[in-house]
């Protein structure tokens, strides 16, 4: 162990894992450090960090760095590589010392700017005034890296997509964190990307939303039924179909906030 995400809201600890001779940097989640939700069973926010992977890796965006179950000091949890934006995951291990750079939040794509405007090639999400009146803005660019995240988080009822949540990858790619709560059988899409809400679909994202769907009832299920309960497989399934059949991106429904808080 190397030390602890502080502002985390559950146990999340900075680590190395060994494998094959080489030690990579990861972010270690024990099931033991999780807190009880109301909305949630217990003791599943790492199987569900596990599963949002494994729905990235089958739709080949790989927008989700790869997550694996693993025991570790303190007991089974979700093991995430961390990806530096550099492009350097693997750690010095010649004298102990590591380098770790920060990655920016939100990768320069989500921001609050101060004028209520991000200005050409941007989306407002929500506008609202700051504690001096001033007019400010949630936005997100409308870049496709982004949307890939966006789309995905649909098919996942991601009920906590932050700003914070979004990092920059290495070699200009984009990457979402932080899955514990997905897969709810309710819809609860909480998230900082609704700029792209009741827009059409893109063929890309149609035949990655067909060939998921599909898979949802083949091998992807078979993966995620070790993960999630059946009704939560059946409902990531539904969404799909849904998504699918509307062929538009959905908009902010009723009785559940919509975006999180902090937004960052």
């Amino acid at each position: 162990m190397l030390g602890r995400i502080t502002d985390a809201s559950n146990a999340t600890l900075f680590a190395l894992v060994h494998h094959g001779g080489r030690a990579l940097r990861c972010v270690y989640k024990p099931i033991a450090g999780e807190r009880p939700l109301w909305d949630f069973p217990d003791r599943t926010l790492a199987l569900r960090e596990v599963a949002a992977y494994a729905v990235s890796a089958a739709s080949g965006w790989d927008v989700v760095p790869p997550t694996v179950l693993r025991e570790g000091p303190h007991g089974p949890g979700s093991v995430q590589l961390w990806v530096d934006p550099g492009g350097a995951e693997e750690a010095d291990a010649a004298d102990g010392a590591l380098t770790v750079h920060l990655p920016e939040p939100g990768a320069g794509l989500v921001d609050v700017v101060a004028d209520g405007s991000g200005g050409e090639g941007w989306l407002p999400v929500v506008r609202a005034a700051d504690e001096r009146g001033r007019p400010v803005a949630l936005v997100h660019a409308d870049d496709e890296r982004l949307r890939r995240i966006a789309v995905l988080d649909v098919v996942l009822n991601n009920a906590d997509r932050k700003g914070g949540h979004v990092l920059p990858g290495p070699s200009g790619t984009v990457l979402g964190v932080d899955h514990g709560l997905t897969f709810h059988v309710e819809d609860k899409l909480r998230t900082v990307l609704w700029g792209w809400a009741d827009s059409r679909l893109l063929p890309a994202e149609q035949e990655v939303l067909q060939r998921l769907e599909a898979d949802l009832s083949a091998g992807l299920g078979e993966v995620l039924a070790r993960l999630l309960e059946p009704a939560e497989v059946e409902a990531a399934r539904r969404r799909t179909q849904r998504l699918l059949r509307r062929d538009r991106m959905p908009r902010p429904g009723q009785g559940w906030p919509s975006i999180p808080w902090p937004a960052f």
